[in-house]
């Protein structure tokens, strides 16, 4: 079957179309992109502004006229924290469904961890063992660990690159104590995660997702022969906090000069890096892997699941 999965983050509406069965890997077929940055929209009471329910309608209005032209047979559309959390969230996706027709599900912040760890999971095999993952959207950070398909501990935390770089970095380049604020709040919330985890047997392999953290890995980390034609790619602490400093001192528009860095997340890529250096810290991780699979991976998986 082909089926459409939309993902309306903080920071995109992206459009993954792919062709699926039970047993078999999703192919991609077709995708699409709009760049949103939510954030930039909300308002002090903490609602998306007229302007932000503007461009939501227009991504989706896109996406689902991209995805009927694709031929799907099912289109599975969510919405994660940006919409969850707004004031107004509820009168958004009731207006996204009058005027595009889309009906968008809301994931909860452990669900968007839960379902990054099934297609991380489905990545990396059993060969893995115990998988510690790390995920930075633009609105949260999700962790999770265990040694099956579902976690044993899954948790959403509020430090998105997004979200980070709105409160804590709106200078453009930040300043050095800019950087050194958003590292000590990353640090605290952080800290009341990791004893949530600390009851349970060490990883055997930790992961990293995201488009944030893959875009990291290309600028500080290298790639090696995988399985098949899959590279892998991988990302140390020591050359991701080699690169911070660098990184932090040039502007937004400038940074997708350097290898691995897209226009849609230049401005969030700072956030995004001291948020994975503090997270990697407080776990005591060295170094990761990093999927190219991740939300919208777990949700056709679990789709697929339910036909079996």
């Amino acid at each position: 079957m082909r089926l459409g999965v939309l993902d309306v983050g903080s920071n995109t509406v992206h459009l993954l179309v792919v062709d699926a069965h039970p047993g078999a890997r999703p192919i991609p077929t077709a995708s699409h992109k709009s760049v949103l940055r939510l954030m930039r929209y909300l308002e002090p009471d903490g609602a998306i502004s007229r302007e932000g329910v503007a461009a939501i309608l227009s991504s989706v209005g896109e996406a689902a006229k991209v995805a009927r032209e694709a031929g799907i047979d099912e289109l599975l559309a969510f919405a994660t924290s940006a919409i969850r959390e707004a004031a107004n969230g509820e009168h958004v996706l009731d207006l996204v469904e009058r005027e595009t027709g889309v009906r968008l599900s809301v994931l909860s912040g452990d669900d968007e961890a839960r379902l990054t760890f099934l297609a991380v999971r489905r990545w990396f095999g059993w060969s893995a063992g115990r998988i510690l993952l790390f995920d930075i959207g633009g609105g949260s950070l999700e962790i999770a660990q265990g040694g099956d398909e579902v976690p044993e501990v899954a948790r959403s935390l509020p430090l998105g690159a997004g979200r980070s770089t709105i409160a804590f970095l709106p200078d453009d380049p930040p300043s050095s104590e800019q950087v050194d604020r958003l590292r000590e709040h990353a640090r605290a919330v952080l800290a009341t995660a990791v004893a949530d985890f600390g009851g349970l047997d060490s990883p055997d392999h930790v992961v990293g997702s995201s488009k944030t953290i893959r875009s990291l890995a290309r600028l500080a980390g290298w790639t090696e022969d995988g399985v098949g034609s899959d590279e892998r790619s991988i990302l140390r602490r020591k050359g991701l906090d080699d690169w911070i400093p660098r990184l932090a001192r040039i502007p937004a528009d400038a940074r997708p000069a350097l290898p691995g860095i897209t226009a849609d997340r230049t401005f969030q890529i700072v956030a995004g890096a001291v948020v994975l250096s503090e997270a990697m810290r407080a776990f005591d991780v060295s170094e990761l892997d990093v999927s190219p699979w991740a939300l919208r991976e777990g949700l056709i998986l679990r789709r697929l699941d339910l036909m079996e």
